[in-house]
């Protein structure tokens, strides 16, 4: 997000994020996913992880950076494979920094261990559009490609990785990924329209 007017003198500028955090499943088609890929033609918001102690509470991988929000309790979950759910949330914490969610009806650990792996998914339809023309949802962001300021191409948008700071994963023209800070001072442009987005690299970013 760039500077807003009416910022105290001095304040820093804040990172740019994408809106509502979703990260936009990778792939085309409407199947079910297979082991460790993302379904097709939904919106990630995280993927169930190991159990955590013996009374069904289970770590959750965000994929979102509304994690409050999204995880709420009493909310509704939609899952896929779709057997696994909808899961509802009973209740969220956070521990050392992970995501902990107990949903209803999962009450010890054998019942959690059974929906290691499920992912934890929305609608695209569900999701307000941004009335901030410098904030984007993840699914506008996968797919971009990326080219440097002066032009050169660097690859395409594969991820948006929210993990304390919003990252693009871009995955390499010439094999490989990197990850780039989304912050305005590092992406000075996003051109969804155009399916582009142009990155100001520091030395050492792409090496």
């Amino acid at each position: 997000m760039r500077p807003r007017a009416g910022r105290a003198p001095g304040a820093a500028a804040p990172a740019r994020r994408p809106a509502g955090g979703f990260a936009r499943a990778r792939g085309a088609g409407s199947g079910a996913a297979g082991p460790g890929t993302e379904p097709a033609d939904q919106l990630v918001i995280g993927r169930v992880g190991r159990p955590h102690g013996v009374r069904g509470e289970l770590t959750v991988d965000v994929r979102t950076d509304d994690p409050d929000r999204r995880f709420a309790p009493g909310t509704e979950l939609a899952t896929d494979p779709a057997a696994a759910g909808p899961l509802t949330v009973e209740h969220a914490r956070w521990h050392s920094g992970r995501l902990l969610v107990r949903f209803s009806g999962v009450d010890d650990r054998d019942a959690a261990d059974e929906l290691r792996g499920t992912w934890l998914v929305v609608d695209p339809s569900d999701i307000p559009p941004s009335a901030d023309p410098d904030e984007f949802h993840d699914q506008e962001l996968i797919g971009l490609a990326v080219v440097t300021v002066d032009g050169t191409e660097v690859g395409t948008v594969a991820e948006v990785r929210h993990h304390g700071q919003d990252l693009l994963v871009v995955r390499r023209t010439g094999g490989g990924e990197a990850l780039v800070p989304f912050v305005a001072a590092l992406v000075p442009e996003v051109d969804v329209p155009g399916g582009r987005l142009r990155i100001d690299p520091p030395p050492g970013l792409l090496d």
